[in-house]
C-alpha cells in the first residue's frame, strides 16, 4: 500500500484496509470505493446486487436508499454536477440496470462525471434469459464514456481504478460496470492499483505554444468578439480564468444554457443566453461579430438551430475543446485547440491585449437596454416569471438551483442570474424529465449548508416526485417550487404555435393535490395563487429547517419568449406581444 492511500485512510477516519488480505468480489469494490474517495452511494438494492449491499451493511459508506433507480443516478448526477466529483450509483440486474438508462444518457449529454455500478447473473446464466437478466452492458454502449463486464475478480480493482479515471479526466462522463453475482461472491487476495494505464487513452491535452499564440492573433485582429462560454468552462474549473480573460481583452461573453453560472451573469461583460429561447442581445451579438470564440461549448443545434451555415455569419469562429471531436463538427471553424480550456487561458491571458471593442460594448448595451426579458404583469395573476424573479431576489442569486424540463427550465434560464458556477443544475443535452427534483437531493447532500431550489412544473415532478420520501426520512432540506400551470406547458406552447391550437394530450388538470401530497410524506407543503401570497409562502418555505414543497398555481397561457423556431435562424426571433 502506498504512503498516499495510508494517509487517506487516517484523515477518513477508515479502518486500515489490509492488503493481500483473501476477501470477496463485493468487498473489493467496496474498498476500492474507499480508495477513490467515495463517501455518497445512491442505490437500490436486488438479487444481482445482495453481495455488495450484505457487504455495504454496517460499512463506512453513506448510502441513500431512492425510491427509484431512476431517482438514484439523477440524485447522483446532482451530487457530480454540484461538486465536479464523481457521482457513484448501484443498481441491480434486469430492470434496476435498465433503469438507470435515462440516466446514463443525461449524463453523457451533458459530460457529468459518473461511476454506474450493475449487478447481473452468474456469468453461467447469461444468455439464458434468465430472471432479471439484460445485457445492460450492451444496452449502455453509446450512451457511455466507456462499460466493463468483469469476468474476472482479479481484473476488479484495476477496472474500478479505470472506471474513476475515465468518468473525470479529459471529457467527464458516465462509466458503468457489470459485475455478476458469482464475481460478486467470488474471493481473492486484495489489491489495488496506485496508477491507471490505458493503451490509446490521451485523458488531457495540453494546447502546444504555437495553438495558443494563433488563438490570441485570431482574437486580438477582432473588433467586434465574443465570447461563448459552455459547459466546459465549468467542468474544467476555468471560470476564474474565464472571468480574467474576458476583462483584460475586454471581451463580452455569453453562456450557453449548460454554461450558466461559469461568467457571472450580473457581471457587466454578461450578454446572457443566446438560442432558441435566448437573449435578444445574445443572439444580435452572434450574428454581428467577426470573431466567436467557443470555450468548451459545442454549438448545439439549440444555439445555431441547426442552420450552421447561417450561424455567426459574418465572424471567424475560434474553438477550443477538450474533445477533438468537436473541432469542427458542428460549425466551420478558423482557428482550433484542442485542450483543456483552463490550461489555455491560463497561457492565452499574459499574451492577449485589449481588444479595440469598446464600439461594439456600446452596441451591445444599447440592444440590453431596449430588448432585456420582459413580461405582462396582470394585478393578481401569478405569473411564472415572477416567480422565478422572487426566488432569485429571495436568494440574492447565491442559490443552487435544480430544473427539470420545460417552459420554468427556460425562464429559470432567463431570470435568475446565476453568479457561480456548479449553481444551474439541468438536463440540457437529454432535455429529461423527472431530473430536477431527485438533482436537487443530490446537490443539497453535497452541499448541506447552501440553499438549494428545485424549481419543477406539475409534470416532470410527478414522474419522480417518490422521492419526496429521502428528503423527508433524512430532513434533507430542498425546497420545491412547482411552477404549476395545470398542462404539460411547451407542449402547449409548440401546438398553439405550430399547430394551429390543436391541444392534444396536454391536460394535466387532474394531478394530485401537492400540497396534501408532500403532507403525506411528512414535508411540509405550502400554496400560492397570487403574487401577494407568493411572496409570504416562499419566505415561510426559506425560514422553514427542513424539506418544503411550494405550488405556485401560475397562468396557464404563457408563453417562453423570445422564442426562435426550430429550422429558423437567430435573425428570426419572435419577441412575443411585449
Amino acid at each position: 500500500m502506498s504512503v498516499e492511500m495510508a494517509e487517506l485512510q487516517k484523515k477518513n477516519g477508515i479502518p486500515p484496509i489490509q492488503f493481500g488480505e483473501e476477501v470477496t468480489g463485493a468487498e473489493t469494490l467496496l474498498r476500492c470505493l474507499i480508495l477513490e474517495e467515495v463517501e455518497y452511494i445512491f442505490g437500490y438494492p436486488g438479487g444481482a446486487v445482495l453481495p455488495i449491499y450484505d457487504s455495504l451493511y454496517g460499512s463506512y459508506f453513506k448510502h441513500i436508499l431512492t425510491r427509484h433507480e431512476q431517482g438514484a443516478i439523477h440524485a447522483a448526477d446532482g451530487y457530480a454536477r454540484a461538486t465536479g466529483k464523481p457521482g457513484v450509483c448501484i443498481a441491480t440486474s434486469g430492470p434496476g440496470a435498465t433503469n438507470l438508462v435515462t440516466g446514463i444518457a443525461t449524463a453523457q449529454m451533458d459530460s457529468v462525471p459518473l461511476v454506474c455500478i450493475t449487478g447481473n447473473v452468474a456469468q453461467s446464466l447469461i444468455g439464458t434469459d434468465a430472471f432479471q437478466e439484460a445485457n445492460i452492458t450492451g444496452i449502455t454502449i453509446p450512451i457511455t464514456k466507456h462499460s466493463y463486464f468483469v469476468r474476472d475478480i482479479r481484473d476488479l480493482p484495476r477496472i474500478v481504478k479505470e472506471a474513476f479515471h475515465i468518468a473525470t479526466t479529459g471529457r467527464p462522463g458516465p462509466v458503468l460496470i457489470d459485475i455478476p453475482k458469482d464475481v460478486a461472491n467470488a474471493k481473492a487476495p486484495f489489491t489495488y492499483p496506485d496508477q491507471v494505464e490505458i493503451r490509446g487513452y490521451r485523458a488531457s491535452l495540453v494546447p502546444s505554444d504555437e495553438e495558443v499564440q494563433e488563438f490570441v492573433k485570431a482574437v486580438g485582429e477582432a473588433k467586434r468578439p465574443v465570447i461563448l462560454a459552455g459547459g466546459g468552462i465549468i467542468a474544467a474549473q476555468a471560470e476564474k480564468e474565464l472571468r480574467d480573460f474576458a476583462e483584460k481583452t475586454r471581451i463580452p461573453v455569453i453562456n450557453t444554457f449548460m454554461g450558466l453560472g461559469g461568467f457571472p451573469g450580473t457581471h457587466e461583460l454578461s450578454l446572457a443566453m443566446p438560442g432558441m429561447h435566448g437573449n435578444y442581445t445574445a443572439n444580435q451579438a452572434l450574428l454581428n461579430a467577426d470573431c466567436v470564440i467557443g470555450l468548451g461549448a459545442r454549438f448545439d443545434d439549440r444555439i445555431t438551430m441547426g442552420r450552421t451555415k447561417e450561424f455567426a455569419p459574418k465572424a471567424r469562429i475560434v474553438h477550443v475543446d477538450i474533445d477533438p471531436a468537436e473541432l469542427g463538427k458542428n460549425v466551420d471553424t478558423a482557428v482550433t485547440v484542442a485542450g483543456d480550456v483552463k490550461s489555455t487561458l491560463a497561457k492565452a491571458i499574459p499574451l492577449a491585449k485589449t481588444c479595440d471593442s469598446e464600439a461594439w460594448i456600446s452596441q451591445l448595451k444599447e440592444w440590453q437596454k431596449q430588448y432585456p426579458y420582459k413580461y405582462k404583469k396582470d394585478g393578481d395573476v401569478l405569473k411564472p416569471q415572477a416567480v422565478i424573479e422572487l426566488l432569485y431576489n429571495s436568494t440574492d442569486g447565491e442559490a443552487i438551483v435544480t430544473t427539470d424540463v420545460g417552459q420554468h427550465q427556460m425562464w429559470t434560464a432567463q431570470y435568475y442570474k446565476f453568479k457561480h458556477p456548479r449553481s444551474f443544475i439541468s438536463s440540457g443535452g437529454l432535455g429529461t424529465m423527472g431530473f430536477g427534483f431527485p438533482a436537487a437531493i443530490g446537490a443539497q447532500i453535497a452541499h448541506p449548508d447552501r440553499t438549494v431550489i428545485s424549481v419543477v412544473g406539475d409534470g416532470g415532478f410527478q414522474m419522480t416526485n417518490q422521492e419526496l420520501a429521502i428528503v423527508s426520512q433524512y430532513n434533507i432540506p430542498v425546497k420545491v417550487a412547482i411552477v404549476n400551470n395545470q398542462c404539460l406547458g411547451m407542449v402547449r406552447q409548440w401546438q398553439e404555435l405550430f399547430y394551429d391550437n390543436r391541444y392534444s394530450q396536454i391536460d394535466l388538470t387532474c394531478s394530485p393535490d401537492f400540497v396534501k401530497l408532500a403532507e403525506a410524506y411528512g414535508v411540509k407543503g405550502l400554496r400560492a395563487r397570487t403574487p401577494e401570497e407568493a411572496e409570504a409562502v416562499w419566505a415561510e418555505a426559506l425560514a422553514h429547517d427542513g424539506p418544503v414543497v411550494v405550488d405556485f398555481r401560475v397562468a396557464q397561457g404563457e408563453n417562453v419568449y423570445p422564442m426562435v423556431a426550430s429550422g429558423d435562424t437567430l435573425d428570426q426571433m419572435e419577441l412575443g406581444d411585449d
